[in-house]
């Protein structure tokens, strides 16, 4: 069971027995059973010149388990094979080392997590990293998922034009439920943090690229959807009354504001947290607190109608948000990059005491 030396979970911040066994589970003291340590496995393919110089990189530490080495089993890239278990709050900087002597050129590194850790040692691994896993940051997987998200693929193109579509659907039919969905459907986000990826880890043709396909596809999938919509007023199911009578629902769209600043500022800071310690079910909140995708939609049906204050409006709307989405998304990770383990490990240290401090009461 995971403890600090204080007699407190370091995950959950409950005193624990300080006796050999822990009096709820009966499992070796330090296992606390109110969190579950989290692992990372690493499989390294490595070069037979390289390979003790990974070993007895890895052993010095506590914080690594599960250490295997199979010599003479890879074929392709031909040398041996390493595995082990690291604490999560390691991860990155195990990638570090391992990149500094050089294997990210001439081996190979799988990283995956595991299911689950059902034994007693996990815990304790665990605790001898500094910080908690769920605010741990394996940066290499960041820039992994900021390069998916600046690709422009056909799957991404075509969700983009169906949440544009239900935006302007939203705006027809005056439905908050839609414009819900079609922030949901809506796939820029990945580009929005790839573009504050691109600041934050120095790589400006990640930016680059993200901007980019933020830019086409929005243009792609406006310029279909004000086709359709052309189709739609000749055949007579949009009408130029569509746009033009009160929205009570949906007139928020095109009226941008300062709490459109605000919101979109918060939204893409959590957003771009949430991609740094993968906490995925965050980020349907983002995608639902910024009018970009309904912006896009309304600015499809004006430019079908021909309405100059909708485009206009719909226009700086889409830009405001788009813009302080990745400004705040920059902003974020750099501050992450710079001091986010300095925060995390003073963070466990205060809460410890404070609970440390309750118990002793």
């Amino acid at each position: 069971m995971a403890r600090s030396s204080s007699g407190v979970c370091r995950h959950c911040y409950r005193r624990v027995s300080s006796q050999a066994r822990c009096r709820q589970t009966d499992r070796p003291a330090g296992a606390c059973p109110y969190a579950r340590p989290v692992l990372v496995h690493f499989r390294l393919t490595t070069p037979t010149d390289l390979t003790q110089q990974v070993v007895d990189l890895l052993l010095p530490h506590d914080w690594v388990t599960n250490v295997t080495l199979d010599r003479g089993v890879s074929l392709r890239p031909q040398g041996d094979v390493v595995e082990f278990d690291v604490a999560r709050e390691k991860a990155g900087a195990t990638m570090d080392d391992l990149r500094r002597i050089g294997l990210e050129s001439c081996g190979g590194i799988v990283l995956t997590t595991p299911t689950g850790t059902p034994f007693d040692a996990a815990g304790r691994i665990e605790a001898a990293a500094p910080g908690h896993p769920d605010d741990a940051v394996i940066w290499d997987a960041v820039e992994e998922q900021a390069e998916a998200g600046a690709v422009p693929t056909v799957s991404y193109l075509v969700f983009m034009v169906i949440a544009v579509a239900l935006g302007s659907i939203a705006v027809i039919t005056d439905s908050a439920v839609l414009v819900v969905g079609a922030m949901v459907v809506g796939p820029e986000f990945s580009a929005v943090v790839a573009a504050s990826a691109g600041v934050a880890l120095r790589r400006p043709s990640l930016f680059v690229r993200g901007l980019q396909l933020l830019l086409y596809s929005f243009a792609f999938a406006i310029l279909v959807v004000a086709l359709l919509a052309l189709v739609g007023r000749v055949i007579g199911l949009v009408e130029t009354d569509d746009v033009l009578r009160p929205r009570p629902n949906t007139g928020f769209i095109w009226h941008p504001d300062a709490w459109s600043v605000i919101v979109a500022l918060l939204a893409g800071a959590a957003g771009a947290m949430a991609l740094a310690v993968s906490k995925a079910a965050t980020m349907v909140g983002v995608f639902i607190s910024v009018t970009t995708v309904p912006a896009a939609g309304n600015l499809a049906l004006g430019l079908a109608l021909w309405q100059r204050s909708e485009i206009l409006g719909s226009a700086a709307q889409l830009g405001i948000n788009i813009g302080c989405m990745v400004l705040a998304g920059a902003l974020v990770l750099v501050l992450m990059r710079v001091g986010w383990t300095r925060v995390t490990t003073w963070s466990e240290r205060l809460f410890g005491r404070q609970s440390d401090l309750g118990g002793a009461r």
